[in-house]
């Protein structure tokens, strides 16, 4: 029965369906990160599969925003029929991304007509990925000024700013139809500026609403310049969705201060790697010539300076360099304690 189960492995399930399960294992992994995190999932998918080389990027880029069209469907669903989501928002955001997420690949098309799509869809990815890690600790930071601060945020609704709404939403989807990136972290750093008393829950709704609509867009223009390979989007989609329920499942029961700082590192070293891997002129030739132990380097440096950085950001602000408010407690706009509720705080200051 082993000799049995060793040859499927090797001649039969994996030799004949490798690359979907590779797909799929990887989608279950990322899937459980974004449950517990809610972190986007196209700024971690997209490179994974890039690097696990099911494909080359414009078919993993297609196949990506397929899948996130079904599953950002049903996270929409929920907050809609909560009313959490600002509708007026999100249909100037949409004015904006829609037609953008639309034209992404057909600007790629058109700015680069004779080279190498792939590497240049690569270099693409690799800037995303690095400005993604860069919103999203200035996001935090945003947060944490707001905090010690001592500001909330509202009940009521913003007022809503027509044109600077729209061209965020431009932007958003310009990055999204190209690259797959940048729906659930760029946008909704500029969500969390325009908007500073947009309550947590209306930010999440609003930012779900308007993205089904954005990838929808993005994915059928793509697919439409790039075709779609049913091989990746398939498997993408039976790895990512139950991998979701289980994150959310175990969330409430996880620290996930360590797994976003990691996150934050991933992105980084993922985006150059990718261009490196490009041939990114600063870093290197393509991929005849990487430099993996400088990306390592880089992860190992990070590792260690993450978490100094974030210490002395919360000391600028008068907090102690570690404790409350957790980065989970800043996401979640949970209430701090006041400087006369807690010494420590107030020592700090």
């Amino acid at each position: 029965m082993l000799t049995s189960a060793q040859y499927l492995l090797s001649e039969g399930l994996w030799a004949a369906h490798g690359l979907e399960v590779k797909t799929a294992v990887a989608a279950f992994i990322v899937g459980i990160v974004v449950g517990i995190t809610g972190m986007g999932g196209g700024a971690l998918m997209t490179p994974a599969l890039i690097f696990l080389g099911v494909g080359d990027a414009s078919s993993v880029v297609t196949a990506d925003l397929t899948a996130a069209a079904v599953y950002k469907s049903g996270g929409a669903a929920v907050h809609w029929r909560e009313g959490s989501p600002n509708f007026r928002l999100a249909g100037f955001l949409i004015c904006g991304s829609v037609p953008m997420a639309f034209l992404g690949p057909h600007v790629v098309r058109w700015v680069n007509p004779n080279a190498d799509i792939n590497d240049f869809l690569k270099l693409c990815i690799g800037f995303a990925l690095l400005l993604a890690a860069a919103t999203y600790a200035l996001r935090l930071y945003v947060e944490l000024r707001r905090r010690a601060s001592g500001l909330r945020r509202g009940s009521g609704e913003p007022v809503i700013r027509p044109i600077p709404t729209i061209l965020v939403g431009g932007l958003g989807g310009l990055l999204v139809g190209i690259t797959s990136v940048g729906s659930g972290s760029v946008i909704m750093i500029a969500l969390l500026i325009l908007y500073p008393t947009l309550s947590a829950v209306k930010l999440v709704g609003t930012d779900l609403v308007q993205a089904v609509p954005l990838v929808l867009s993005a994915a059928i223009s793509n697919i439409l310049v790039n075709g779609l390979e049913w091989s990746i989007v398939i498997p993408l989609t039976i790895g990512s969705v139950p991998g979701c329920i289980i994150g959310a499942k175990i969330a409430p029961r996880m620290r996930a201060t360590y797994i976003r700082r990691g996150i934050i590192v991933v992105l980084t070293m993922s985006g150059l790697a990718l261009l490196d891997k490009a041939g990114w002129a600063p870093l290197g030739s393509g991929e005849d010539e990487t430099h993996p132990k400088l990306i390592a380097a880089v992860g190992v440096v990070m590792l260690f300076l993450v978490p100094l950085v974030w210490g002395l950001l919360r000391r600028s602000v008068g907090l102690p360099m570690t404790g409350k408010p957790t980065v989970e407690q800043i996401e979640e706009s949970e209430p701090i304690e006041s400087p006369a509720d807690n010494p420590d705080i107030a020592g700090a200051r």
